[in-house]
């Protein structure tokens, strides 16, 4: 599948087929809108496109390109990430936390939970619900990671932050200047890791976003750096991307890595040999 330079007309077109076309008509209800106030109906964990609609999900391990193989875990009071190599080998349970337009997600592995992005203001009670499938709730919170600036993914977060006491939040260099939190981020990007997770840097979206991959689980948490349509994938959506160029050679950095399991700030899941499809999105 190409690596398309979308027309706005042609994005929307692509991403309706994935079911959310509703919540794409329009400027303020589109994807990574400017307006955060304009969400679409709230539900929590998966829907009937997503095989975790009955509960949490974990994903089998893939090979790993050595650059991002599982790393050591990030107690929550740590400051900075860690950058060591890894040891773990357990995969992360995973809940979708469906919001309409906008998904966030809440892993969970050996008694502690990371989020990771926390959808428009007032999404905290959606991520509280996907908590609680997991048995987990605010206090097993130690991570909190924001794949980038726009709001509809960094809304909710000084909410998800004085809630989740215990929790160190983190973001891409590039955009913290432009992310509202009460305490202070880490910066993260290539060759750190956060809760066992590998942190990628996928520029062009915009100028700091980050991916985030669980190697253990061959899963990988593309935020808006791909989109899911059709039951595939998709590039970043050129209305709200500040570079595409560096949005497409953020696609052929992601090609190279292995997973099972891709999911997106925008579109179903794809589940079962997702890292092809990504691979071949590139090649195009």
């Amino acid at each position: 599948m190409a690596q398309r330079n979308l027309s706005r007309r042609a994005f929307v077109m692509d991403l309706g087929k994935g079911g959310l076309a509703v919540a794409l008509f329009g400027l303020t209800t589109v994807a990574c809108s400017n307006d955060p106030s304009e969400s679409g109906s709230t539900t929590t964990g998966g829907d009937a496109g997503q095989a975790a609609t009955t509960g949490p999900q974990t994903t089998g391990p893939q090979t790993t390109n050595p650059a991002t193989t599982s790393p050591e875990t990030t107690s929550p009071e740590t400051t900075t990430p860690e950058t060591t190599s890894p040891t773990a080998t357990e995969a992360a349970v995973w809940e979708r936390v469906n919001l309409g337009f906008v998904s966030a997600y809440v892993l969970a592995r050996r008694g502690e939970a990371t989020i990771v992005d926390t959808g428009v203001a007032g999404s905290e009670g959606d991520i509280e619900a996907s908590l609680g499938v997991l048995d987990m709730g605010w206090a097993d919170v130690s991570h909190v990671i924001v794949t980038h600036l726009h709001p509809d993914h960094q809304g909710s977060l000084p909410a998800v932050m004085d809630l989740a006491t215990g929790a160190t939040g983190y973001a891409g260099a590039g955009d913290i200047a432009g992310i509202s939190s009460p305490r202070d981020l880490v910066a993260v990007g290539d060759g750190d890791h956060v809760f066992d997770l590998a942190i990628i840097e996928t520029p062009g979206h915009t100028p700091g976003h980050i991916s985030v991959l669980d190697p253990a689980g061959g899963l990988l948490i593309a935020g808006d750096a791909l989109n899911g349509a059709d039951g595939g994938v998709i590039g970043a959506n050129p209305d709200f991307s500040s570079d595409m160029d560096m949005a497409a050679a953020s696609v052929q950095k992601l090609a190279e890595l292995s997973f099972a399991t891709v999911v997106f700030g925008h579109g179903e899941p794809v589940i079962g040999n997702a890292s092809a499809q990504v691979a071949e999105l590139a090649s195009g």
